[in-house]
């Protein structure tokens, strides 16, 4: 069984199924690599190197 087809926001790195991100309204394409959850961005030093701002799944590298 296939599962859905996840997609990275080319200007903000959230991963969703969208064509368009919903958190930031760029264009996502299927060009990306790595993943990191992010479940608490005010304490994740990750979060914070990243510029994350919200808790969610996000691509390490977009092209």
């Amino acid at each position: 069984m296939v599962g859905p087809v996840l997609k990275a926001c080319k200007q903000c790195n959230f991963v969703c199924e969208d064509d368009v991100c919903p958190r930031c309204g760029g264009q996502t394409t299927k060009e990306w690599q790595g993943l990191v959850a992010v479940v608490d961005f005010e304490k994740s030093e990750i979060a914070k190197k990243m510029g994350i701002t919200a808790n969610g799944r996000y691509a390490l590298k977009v092209r």
